[in-house]
Parts: structure tokens; sequence; C-alpha cells
């Protein structure tokens, strides 16, 4: 069959260049399961697209893996997952081991493959001598939320630290409780990563003492997991313990968005004065602010009505000025500009719906029904934080993947 070359290549291109989009995608704040399937449709369709090109595709996939990028990668990792020829997929292999934060676009393809399409092709990575390759084979398992037995065991005690933290990861996603005594040895680390990962895991499986007391160390220290430990540990709190935190974080002058995205995580309405003020008063702080009071009352910004304009002169991300230092992209780019005043008006209408002390996720109370219902119709950072809250309530269950493909999420929420 003759292909045409140019068409053969595009498809190559858009498949790496969509993978970079879905990427960002599974943790955007704008975007829902619904988005993301028709994004995955797009990217299914120009690798289907290398699929029907057959031998004639893959030279442009290889060409691709020549730019050490992750979306190339992923792009050349499936179509030689897919397939029988070994020397693809040791291409693939030679290109992540050249440049090992690729590596992530290998993961990415070994989810986007049902098990089926892995037979065999896994396996190797979990006994590999290479760290590396070991540390990638427990992660292909976990996406796949498959239990890879006892080199999990051996990888929670390997001497390479980024491999460690990876197994101590998987245990808690992959809901291995057998496995806590391990975890709670690690969780005294000196690897600031593996501290982490055991203490997230342990209260994953049900441990509310030794890892709660880690979570609470860990935020309030200088450690880059100290947000992610607070928005943890505040979903284990009561109310009263948790406002009793978020008092002590308020005095932190450095930690005031971790402070509102924390309010946001413990959903007690008891803050939404408090975040409507600061869409009043700080533009750092007001889309974000404004995200939190979704968290708890369920509001869409947009939808609602509720949107208003970027202040004058703000200038989003790194500017052209040569005097500014900070080149960091805006994190609050996709989240709508607040109007305060509207906020105000429809808190003052509807708050007597939300008696404090309680805590909502997304305009309902916190319950396992509930948090599948947001894993169906919610945003991805709603998605993902009803993913930890129902972890947290079945630590029996393994976490929810809302990274996996969306027309595998669909299906799996469409069997609960």
């Amino acid at each position: 069959m003759a292909i045409i070359e140019s068409i053969v290549s595009q498809h190559a291109e858009e498949a790496a260049f969509l993978w970079l989009l879905r990427d960002a995608a599974v943790v955007a704040p704008h975007y829902s399961l619904e988005d993301l399937a028709e994004l995955d449709d797009r990217v299914e369709a120009h690798i289907d697209g290398l699929r029907v090109a057959g031998e004639d595709g893959w030279p442009f996939c290889a060409e691709g893996l020549e730019h050490q990028e992750s979306g190339e990668v992923f792009a050349a990792a499936v179509v030689a997952l897919e397939g029988e020829n070994r020397s693809r997929v040791e291409q693939v292999y030679a290109a992540v081991e050249a440049a090992p934060e690729t590596a992530r676009g290998l993961v990415s393809a070994i989810g986007w493959l049902t098990p089926d399409r892995l037979q065999g092709k896994v396996a190797g990575l979990l006994s590999s001598a290479s760290p590396l390759w070991r540390r990638v084979g427990i992660t292909a398992c976990s996406v796949h939320r498959v239990d890879c037995g006892q080199h999990l065991t051996k990888a929670i005690e390997d001497a390479d630290f980024p491999l460690r933290a990876r197994a101590l990861r998987a245990t808690g996603e992959t809901g291995r409780r057998d496995l806590l005594p391990l975890v709670r040895r690690q969780i005294q680390s000196k690897d600031t990563e593996c501290a982490f990962w055991a203490a997230w895991s342990a209260v994953l499986l049900g441990d509310r003492g030794d890892g709660v007391s880690a979570l609470k160390a860990i935020a309030l220290s200088e450690s880059p997991f100290a947000g992610a430990s607070l928005r943890t540990l505040v979903r284990l709190l009561s109310p009263s313990e948790a406002q009793g935190w978020l008092r002590g974080l308020s005095q932190n002058p450095d930690r005031q968005r971790d402070l509102v995205v924390a309010c946001g995580a413990v959903g007690d309405p008891v803050y939404a004065p408090w975040l409507i003020k600061q869409m009043q008063t700080s533009h750092k702080l007001a889309r974000v602010a404004g995200e939190a009071f979704s968290f708890i009352t369920g509001i869409d910004i947009s939808e609602e009505d509720l949107e208003g304009e970027s202040p004058e002169g703000f200038e989003s991300g790194p500017t052209e000025h040569p005097e500014d230092e900070d080149v960091s992209m805006d994190p609050d780019e996709d989240l709508p500009w607040p109007d305060p005043e509207r906020i105000q008006a429809w808190w003052k209408a509807n708050e007597g719906g939300f008696p404090a002390g309680t805590r909502y996720l997304v305009g309902e109370p916190v319950s396992e029904t509930h948090c599948r219902k947001v894993l169906r119709l919610g945003f991805q950072r709603q998605r993902n934080a009803a993913a930890l809250e129902l972890a947290l309530l079945r630590p029996d269950d393994p976490l929810f993947e809302t990274r996996a493909p969306g027309f595998r999420q669909k299906a799996l929420l469409a069997e609960n």
C-alpha cells in the first residue's frame, strides 16, 4: 500500500504534540472527563494513522525519538509495544536510556494500551538490573493498578531512592495494605521524596497515626512536598482541627497560596467569606481563591456568569520586562477571574444551604456516592480530589486513576 509521507509524518508529529496537551490536561482546572476523552480521541486518531501506515509508519516514529522528548517517545512506544518487532521496542528503550526524563512518555504509552497488549512486555522491566527500568516497570503496573507482587516489596527498601519513592507511591495507589509495616519504616527516610510518599501511602492504606504525624511535619517544613502534604492532611483532620492548622499557617506570608488551596481541600463553608476577601484584595490569589470557593460550593464561575475582568495592567506568566527575573508560568492561567461582588451576592443568597463545620466537595458533603459523581462530572483537579477522598474513605481499594485514557475511565465509571 502506497503512503503519503507528509500525512504519515503529520500523524507522528500530531500524536506527540497532542500528548503534551493531555499531559497538562490531566491536572488542569478546566478539563472535564468528557473534554479529556475528546482530546484522547484525537491522540488515538493519529496513532491509528501510524498503525494504518504499517511498516512505512515506523521510520517517522524512529525519527521522532531523536528529539529526546516525551511526546515523541509516547507515540513511538505505543506503536512499538503494540507490535511484535522487538527491535522497535529496543529503539524506544535506548532513547529513554539516553534521556531518562522521557520515561514519562514511555509510561504513558504503557498506560494507554490495554493490559492484554502488554503481555510479556513489562515483566522484564521489573526484573532488570537497572533501577531506572525497575522504576518504569513498577510505574507501568501502578498506572494499570496491577499488583506487581514481590517486585514492589523489594523496591520499597531498594538502595536507589527514586525507585524506592516510586514503589512507596505505588503501594498506596494499588491498595497494598499488607505492605503497611514496610511503608511505615520509610516514613523517617532521609530522602524527602521517600518520606513524603511513605506518609502519603500510609494514610491511604488506613494509617491515622504515624502517617498523619509525618504529614504534619512535612506540611510545616520547607520540603517541596509541603503543599501536597497539607492538601492530604487537612482531609484527614476534623474541621475544627483543620481550622487550628490553617490559622497557624496564615501567619506565614510565604504560604498564602497553600493556605487558599487548603481551604478548598478542607471544604468547610466557614472559609467562604475569607476566600471572597482574597478575590477582592489579592491579584495573586484571586483566581485560585475562586477555584477553592468552587471546590466548596460547586459553582462554576464561568457558567454561572460570576466571571469578571482581569485587573488593569495585570500580566500573566513571564513578562517581557528585562528586569523581571520570574520566568515561571502562571499557575492560574486556565482559571477564570472571579467577580467578587457577584460572588458575594451569590453567597449571601445561598450560604444557608452550607452549614459551617461540614466538609463539602464541589457542592455536596463528602461521601462515597458524591465522590463518584465528581469523578464522572467534575473538572480534573476536582476529580483528582474526589479520587483521593474516595481512597481515604476506602483504604482497601486502589486509588482511581484520573490520568488514564478518557475512554477507559468512562467505561470503568459506567460499571460502578
